[in-house]
This record gives structure tokens, C-alpha cells and sequence, in this order.
């Protein structure tokens, strides 16, 4: 049985004032798996996030989500489309409580009218009940339970980065984009957040692509890779595949292949 394509990248050109950022980037990601974009700082792993999610629009090139082309749609369309995000930095309102970050996620599917909203009557009423049920068993799911309430900004770094990825599983849709999801945190919490994306890929049945430094946790997670180099593909397959490649390892540590192997 042949796999079926969710996204696509063909030819993908994007350049900044003359200077490439990415070059013919070709990739295939599979609907079901966890697919990781791995290189070394400055590769061009996040612009290629950005073109994907509609943030930059490249000069060449088209993406292909679910068959359809999303290259010059804006990102809140393609998040319609049930494509979400998080961001390498934290983009979370820090006044605003886990609980209220995380029903914004869900602004994408409310569609009441604005007398039913300001009155709260009716569909206005049983759709935020609606919603309010998705981002508590989200909180539920992410073991955010004792901070539902607290503004975001008070919380740890790690617990911001649960609430995040919370946001982004609140859209729903079928793929997730995660820009460094252990960026920043401690063992023990890197491996929470391992298993939550492993969790997200096998119980909520999400596609995954990642963008992860962590080399352990990328050759872990992942089904497939595509490895970036100066804003160029130097190869894409399985994390055996990958880190055999004379090119990865030269890339990576000068010919160090142990660079490669698990935690």
C-alpha cells in the first residue's frame, strides 16, 4: 500500500536581498509520521517553516498541502485548512491565563454572529461550551491542569512551552509544525515533551514535522529526515539513512559520525 503525501515541497526558492536563503528545496512528508528538518544554525530550517506556514513567500517554487496549492495564501487560511504552529520563540499572551492562550486556538472554528457574541445567548453560549471542552482536555492531555488559570507569563519556561503546543493541538487539522519544541529546557522536561509529540503522533493521529537541535531526540522521534545545509537539501530519508551520509556528518562535526548516536 502506497503512502499518501500531506505536504510537499517542489522547487522551493526564497532569497533575502540577494542572498539565498533556501534553494530548491524538493521534500515529500507522509501522512501519519513524524518528519524532521535537521542542519546546523543559519541552514535555513526556519524559512523553510515560514514558507510552509505562509509567513514568507518564496520566488520559486510551490507547497503542496493535501494536493492544493497554499504557496500564496496567507497563514491564517492555510491554518483553516488544519495546518498549525509553534514558534521557536514563545508567542503566547503573558497576561492572559493557559486556559484563555488556549481556547485562542480555537478562533479558527467560531463563527457566531457579533450580537450573539456580545450577549452570549444561544449558539454563542453552546459554542464556547463546545470549545472550552477541547482546550480542557488538552490541558488534561499536556498534565497543565494546576496552572489553568495562572497568567502564562508567571509559569516556567517549560510549562510555557506545554501551553504553546497546546494552542497549536487547539486548532486541530492534521498536521503540526513544531520550530524547537526543547528548546531551552531541561532533560526532564524534553522528555515530557517527547512524549508528547510521540503521543500527538500515535493517539491524536497528527502528522508531525519538527525542527529539533537535540540530534538524540530527532533520531528518536523521527520517521523521516531532511537535512539542510546553507540553504540547500543535502538529503532526506529514514534517521539510519541520514546519518550515514558523508555529507550530514561532515556538516555536522567534520566526519564525527558518534554526533549522531542516542542520549
Amino acid at each position: 500500500m502506497s503512502k499518501k503525501e500531506i505536504l510537499k515541497g517542489e522547487n522551493v526558492h526564497l532569497s533575502f536581498g540577494g542572498v539565498n536563503a533556501l534553494t530548491d528545496i524538493t521534500f515529500t512528508v507522509y501522512d501519519g509520521e513524524i518528519f524532521s528538518i535537521i542542519g546546523p544554525n543559519g541552514a535555513g530550517k526556519s524559512s523553510m517553516f515560514n514558507v510552509i506556514s505562509g509567513f514568507y513567500k518564496p520566488q520559486r517554487g510551490r507547497i503542496l498541502f493535501k494536493g492544493e496549492d497554499i504557496t500564496k495564501i496567507s497563514p491564517d487560511q492555510i491554518a483553516y485548512k488544519g495546518m498549525s504552529r509553534t514558534f521557536q520563540n514563545l508567542e503566547l499572551f503573558k497576561g492572559m491565563t493557559v486556559l484563555e492562550n488556549i481556547m485562542l486556538g480555537r478562533h479558527v472554528h467560531i463563527k457566531n454572529n457579533i450580537l450573539a457574541d456580545i450577549f452570549w445567548f444561544g449558539k454563542a453560549r453552546n459554542t464556547e461550551v463546545e470549545h472550552r471542552k477541547v482546550a480542557e482536555n488538552i490541558i488534561d492531555f499536556l498534565e497543565i491542569e494546576n496552572y489553568r488559570k495562572k497568567p502564562v507569563g508567571m509559569l516556567p519556561y517549560g510549562v510555557q512551552k506545554r501551553v504553546e503546543l497546546g494552542r497549536a493541538l487547539a486548532l486541530g487539522g492534521d498536521i503540526v509544525l513544531l520550530d524547537e519544541p526543547m528548546a531551552g529546557m531541561n532533560l526532564e522536561e524534553a522528555e515530557d515533551m517527547a512524549r508528547f509529540i510521540i503521543d500527538i503522533n500515535n493517539e491524536w493521529k497528527k502528522t508531525v514535522v519538527l525542527i529539533e537541535h537535540d540530534m538524540g531526540v530527532v533520531m528518536d522521534l523521527s520517521n523521516r529526515l531532511m537535512v539542510l545545509n546553507f540553504g540547500e537539501k543535502i538529503t532526506e530519508g529514514t534517521p539510519e539513512e541520514v546519518q550515514k551520509h558523508p555529507q550530514v556528518i561532515e556538516a555536522y562535526l567534520g566526519g564525527e559520525e558518534t554526533v549522531f548516536l542516542g542520549r
